[in-house]
This record gives structure tokens, C-alpha cells and sequence, in this order.
């Protein structure tokens, strides 16, 4: 069951000002020895150590196909494929268009020496960060996930809508509206 709590959006600028908005709110984060523990208790013949030595060489698989830009397909699962957020360039006569991030800090080499982009003016980098897309599959498209997930509202967020929906009344003190 997924807990929601609210949040409203503060953002003067947003035209969700003031709004309330669900939160999924997180429980606990499975690491992969969790899972390697959790897949040993379905009756399995395989050892919690097995199944972990499994689960790392597939991480490793799926993070070293997705960076040679492969996509990976999880059968009923997800899709795992790299994509990139672009930066906006003018190509033009004289600039330098660089296939890489943009506005980044110095980061170290593997022999730890320091390694600067070269900053210019005239350069124009195509990419501002890279991330992992993940889609889901199979029997775990968004209709499935919705026909099956259920809700229900931590108790911090029933307080807070209760208290907005049906506020307690004060008590009146003596003197009031006099």
C-alpha cells in the first residue's frame, strides 16, 4: 500500500500557487542485500549470497549496456536507457561545439590529476547533465500499476486536510463581539 502525504506549493510564481499536492511518502529504501534476502525467502533453492552475487554482476551489466547506450528491458518490469538534458546552442561560424556537459566544475582524472574544461567564450557545450530513464513494461505499464496499487493518507497528511476541511471551531471567550 503507498502512504500520500501533502505538501502545498509556496511558489508565488507557479500558477499552482496554494495548491495541495500528493506525495507518495517513502518507507524504506531496499538495498540490494535486502532484496537478495527478500528473493531467498520465496523458496528458492538459491542462497541469499547466490542471489546477491546475481543482483550485483546484473547491476553492473545493466549500468555498463545503458552507458554504451544500449537500452535494457526488464520483462515486466522496466526499460533502463540513458538520455541527456540538451543545452540550447547557436552553431555559428568561430564557436567551438563541444559534445559534452557544460558549466561542470574541475573533476580529477584517474591518476588524479585535475582536469578543466576548456571554457572559452566561443564554446558551446551540447549537453547539461545526463540521466537514467526508466519506463515501465510489460505487465507493469502505468494501467496495470493503476488497477493495482492502493492508497491511503499518512497520518500528518489526514490531520493537515482535516484541520483545512473541517477546522475545530474556537471557543468563544466572554467579551467577544461586544
Amino acid at each position: 500500500m503507498l502512504e500520500l502525504n501533502i505538501s502545498q506549493n509556496n511558489n508565488s510564481y507557479s500558477n499552482a500557487y496554494g495548491k495541495y499536492f500528493a506525495r507518495v511518502e517513502g518507507k524504506k529504501t531496499m538495498s540490494i542485500d535486502d532484496m537478495a534476502q527478500h528473493m531467498a525467502e520465496h523458496q528458492t533453492p538459491f542462497s541469499p549470497g547466490t542471489i546477491l552475487g546475481i543482483l550485483k554482476d546484473f547491476v553492473s551489466c545493466t549500468r555498463e549496456q545503458c552507458l554504451m547506450g544500449n537500452t535494457v528491458k526488464i520483462d515486466n518490469l522496466a526499460i533502463f536507457k540513458c538520455s541527456v538534458e540538451a543545452n540550447g546552442m547557436t552553431i555559428q561560424e568561430g564557436y567551438k561545439i563541444v559534445a559534452g556537459l557544460g558549466g561542470l566544475p574541475p573533476t580529477k582524472n584517474a591518476d588524479g590529476t585535475s582536469r578543466t574544461p576548456d571554457y572559452t567564450k566561443e564554446a558551446q557545450y551540447a549537453i547539461k547533465s545526463a540521466k537514467l530513464l526508466a519506463q515501465a513494461t510489460g505487465d507493469f505499464t502505468r494501467q496495470e500499476l493503476n488497477d493495482d496499487v492502493e492508497f491511503r493518507w499518512t497520518k500528518a497528511a489526514k490531520e493537515t486536510i482535516d484541520g483545512i476541511v473541517s477546522p475545530t471551531p474556537t471557543p468563544e471567550t466572554p467579551g467577544d463581539g461586544d
